[in-house]
């Protein structure tokens, strides 16, 4: 892989001569004439610096006329030369122009860097995806199962979808997994896992929920989701032997979350583990069909569901708590379970379920 390093980005150097200055973006703005969005899309590196802003820049900050102008045309030389070596085509930029939300998501957790052109992000981007080039990405193998669900899902991007993956690998790749899988300990851990439904603080309960799936050998994660990758969970056996199993929170209602979660746990006891199985949430199979039973009947004992269904007692938040606390998990997801089989409208009590949403840190 080139070294990118060589020739700065105009926008580094931009923030480390305010930053030397002790100039804020503000005045810079205010000295050049420019909106401070402007300034924030260049020190960003969003924007190049145009012959007319390179002049700007010249006079307020000093320096020799044609500096930034240089600055920039150095850079998009170094650029282009960078883009030829390395055999980017027009093919591989436009492919990673259409990853833009997760080459963000890379830079923002630390995965990539960021103020550098688009040369450098597709090679960072090779780099981290394993791959020589992007445009080889739809030609990768997976299993059977997988083929099966994208090739029936038309809002699957595959190069999203293969990022995606990536990034489920790279968020379990540290946790320390010091014991084999064992389906006999996961099914014994349920309980536990269905305790977590009651915690409140949803940083806790997904820290809690990582150390009970990895004394049953499974690393586990919460992983963000993004359009092109409408998926519900991800599992896979890695070449050592660990397991991954990772959710999205795609729905945000927490009942929804718990679902997801236990459908995952259903594919891993019902030995669906493949060397990736990625589990689409609008693709239905028989192998789908029977985690969903297992998360159904997981979540609600079908025994009490039955009975509750014949009583007619769900037609009040009263009747439906008090059927929760008999059976063990909390009202919102009876809730979420009424709605789903339509004996209760989508409307009746849906501000009771709690909402799951992503901080940006």
């Amino acid at each position: 892989m080139a070294d990118f390093n060589e020739v700065k980005h105009p926008s580094e150097l931009l923030l480390s001569e305010i930053t030397k200055l002790g100039m804020k973006q503000k005045e810079l703005a205010i000295r050049t004439g420019m909106s401070e969005k402007h300034i924030s899309t260049i020190i960003n590196g969003t924007k190049t610096i145009s012959v007319s802003f390179a002049r700007k820049l010249d006079i307020a900050l000093g320096d020799e006329i044609g500096t930034w102008a240089k600055y920039q045309a150095d850079y998009d030389n170094y650029m282009a030369m960078l883009e030829e070596k390395n055999g980017i085509t027009k093919e591989e930029t436009s492919i990673y122009k259409g990853m833009k939300d997760i080459v963000d998501h890379f830079i923002d957790v630390g995965v990539m860097r960021n103020h550098c052109g688009e040369a450098a992000k597709i090679l960072q981007l090779r780099k981290i995806l394993c791959v020589n080039s992007l445009t080889v990405i739809p030609q990768i193998t997976y299993n059977a199962a997988y083929r099966a669900q994208i090739s029936t899902n038309t809002a699957v991007d595959p190069y999203i979808l293969f990022a995606w993956q990536r990034m489920c690998e790279l968020q379990t790749e540290t946790a320390f997994i010091d014991v084999p899988f064992d389906s006999k300990k996961l099914t014994e851990s349920i309980p536990e896992i269905k305790k977590q439904m009651f915690e409140n603080n949803a940083t806790t309960m997904i820290a809690n929920l990582k150390s009970i799936f990895a004394k049953c050998g499974v690393a586990f994660d919460v992983v963000y989701h993004f359009r092109g990758a409408p998926v519900q969970g991800f599992i896979k056996q890695t070449d050592s032997g660990k397991v991954i199993l990772c959710v999205t929170i795609r729905g945000k209602s927490a009942d929804k979350f718990w679902f997801s979660l236990f459908h995952e746990v259903g594919h891993l006891l019902n030995g669906d583990l493949n060397t990736r199985f990625v589990d689409f949430d609008t693709v239905k199979t028989e192998m789908e069909n029977k985690a969903d039973s297992f998360a159904r009947d997981t979540l609600i004992d079908p025994t009490l569901y039955k009975a509750l269904i014949t009583s007619g007692k769900y037609h009040s938040l009263e009747d439906i708590k008090r059927f929760s606390a008999f059976a063990g998990v909390p009202h919102w997801i009876v809730i979420g379970r009424l709605h789903k089989d339509e004996w209760l409208d989508w409307s009746f009590f849906a501000h009771e379920t709690p909402s799951f949403e992503w901080k940006k840190s």
